[in-house]
């Protein structure tokens, strides 16, 4: 049994010194030291001071131009509203003989004396009638507002003309035969028969209407023969003589001439 622990320690004993042998011989490779393995690096040059900056001469302030904003469009304010009374028209009709029927348009509005508010201004076609007296055909112009109008069944509106032909014993002449309540006239170029005369110098005035002619007599003085050269009956000097007849009528009633 020794023999055997003997030998084991022995081996180790060898083994030590081996490997102590090895260690010494073996120098151990030193780790260099990085800093010092490092070579030194070459200082870099100091740089070259900066150049200093060469003034600049300050911009030139540069005014700029306030923009002008573009006006602003204002809305358009509604115009004042009109009273409707302003624009609307008032008739204010009268008459010298009251109680006349009216009508306007050939509508029946009323008796006069009237009053019509409330109308659209512009022409009015009028028409009134009354008992004893001849109608009255009127157009009226309204404006805005108040429009007083008088109309008279009690006077005297005559404005006639008529072609005429004037015969007489050596042949004839042609011309106008004119009714006005100043009264009667011929107008024409032969100045020998043109003539003017007032109602009261006149004696005679007549139609025949199968005769065709119509006759005009002055007082104490000449007379004349008329025909209608542009018709084949007596028809308009018929009308002629009626307009005349009924104006002398309601002049010599004292109804007022209206010139």
């Amino acid at each position: 049994m020794k023999p055997i622990i003997i030998g084991v320690v022995a081996l180790l004993v060898a083994a030590v010194a081996i490997v102590f042998i090895v260690t010494r011989e073996t120098p151990v490779a030193e780790t260099p030291d990085p800093v010092a393995s490092v070579p030194a690096a070459t200082a870099p040059p100091a740089p070259a001071p900066a150049p200093e900056p060469t003034p600049t001469a300050p911009a030139p302030a540069t005014t700029t131009a306030p923009v002008k904003k573009a006006p602003v469009a204002k809305k358009a304010e509604p115009a004042p509203a009109v009273p409707a009374a302003a624009t609307l028209a008032t008739l204010i009709l009268d008459t010298d003989v009251p109680g006349a029927s009216v009508f306007m348009n050939r509508e029946y509005v009323g008796t006069t004396p009237l009053r019509l508010a409330k109308l659209e201004p512009g022409t009015k076609e009028l028409k009134l009638t009354v008992d004893g007296h001849d109608g009255i055909e009127r157009s009226v112009e309204l404006a805005a507002g108040d429009n007083p109008v008088t109309l008279r069944f009690r006077e005297v509106r005559l404005n006639k003309r008529i072609p005429v032909a004037h015969k007489h014993g050596m042949g004839g002449c042609e011309g106008t035969l004119v009714a006005t309540v100043d009264g009667l006239a011929y107008e024409t170029s032969n100045k020998g028969d043109a003539f003017k005369l007032p109602y009261a110098q006149v004696e005679s005035f007549l139609v025949d209407y199968l005769d065709k002619n119509l006759k005009v007599k002055q007082k104490g003085g000449k007379t004349w023969n008329f025909t209608d050269k542009n018709a084949s009956n007596a028809d308009a000097l018929f009308v002629f003589h009626r307009d005349v007849e009924a104006a002398r009528k309601k002049l010599a009633e004292g109804y007022a001439a209206v010139r």
